[in-house]
C-alpha cells in the first residue's frame, strides 16, 4: 500500500471551488453581455470586471495558502499552475468584454453567441470539477468533455474568421471584431489548459 503524507484540511479545495464558481458567474455575465443592446453593456462590463477582481482574489488566496503550507495535497507547482490557469479564463473573458465596450460595435457576429455558449458549458464543467479535486475521482469525463468543447470552439472560431474576411466588412471593423473573438477563443484554450493541469495531477496522484 502506498503511504501518502497528505493534509486532511480542505483549504486548497475550498479555494479552487471558489475560483470555479467565479468562472461560472463570469460566463453568465458574458452570456448576457453578448445579447443585450449596446446601451446595457456598461453595467454588465462592470459586473465582469468585478468577477475579474474576484478571480484575482481567489488566485492570490491560493498562492498565499501555498506559501504558508508545509505539506500540500499535491505538487506545489501543480497547485500554482492550476490557480493561474483558472485566473486566465476570466482574464480573457474580461478582455473580450472590455474591447467590446471600447469599440462599441452595434452588433456582434451571430457566431459569437455560439462561442459564448461553449464557454458556458466549459465553465459549468469546471465549476463542477473543482470540488472533486479532493478525491480526484470521477474526473475523466471532465477533461474529455472540455477537450471536445475546445475543438467545437475552434470550429466556431474558424467560421467567424471566414465571416469576417469574406470581403463584406471594412478593414477597421474586421480588426476590431477579430480582437474580440480572439479573446473568446483564448478563453476556450484556457479552459483546456485547466483540464490539462487537472489531468496531470490525477495521473501523478494515481
Amino acid at each position: 500500500m502506498r503511504l501518502r503524507l497528505k493534509p486532511r484540511d480542505t483549504r486548497f479545495f475550498d479555494l479552487f471551488s471558489v475560483a470555479g464558481t467565479n468562472i461560472a458567474t463570469a460566463t453568465g455575465v458574458l452570456r448576457e453581455f453578448v445579447t443585450v443592446p449596446t446601451e446595457e453593456r456598461d453595467e454588465l462590463a462592470r459586473r465582469m470586471r468585478a468577477a475579474e477582481h474576484a478571480g484575482d482574489d481567489a488566485t492570490h488566496a491560493i498562492i498565499e495558502q501555498l506559501d504558508r503550507s508545509f505539506i500540500t495535497p499535491f505538487d506545489r507547482e501543480d497547485i500554482y499552475r492550476l490557480a493561474v490557469r483558472l485566473d486566465d479564463v476570466v482574464d480573457y473573458m474580461d478582455a473580450a468584454v472590455d474591447l467590446t465596450t471600447l469599440y462599441n460595435p452595434e452588433a456582434l457576429p451571430e457566431n459569437v453567441r455560439l462561442q459564448v455558449d461553449v464557454l458556458d458549458k466549459c465553465a459549468q464543467l469546471t465549476a463542477g470539477a473543482m470540488p472533486r479535486l479532493a478525491t480526484l475521482r470521477n474526473l475523466n469525463d471532465f477533461w474529455v468533455q472540455i477537450n471536445e468543447l475546445e475543438n467545437e470552439a475552434d470550429q466556431i472560431y474558424r467560421r467567424l474568421l471566414q465571416f469576417l474576411f469574406n470581403g463584406s466588412h471594412d478593414p477597421l471593423t474586421v480588426m476590431k471584431l477579430k480582437e474580440i473573438v480572439d479573446q473568446l477563443e483564448s478563453a476556450a484554450d484556457a479552459f483546456e489548459h485547466v483540464a490539462d493541469v487537472v489531468h496531470s495531477i490525477a495521473v501523478k496522484e494515481s
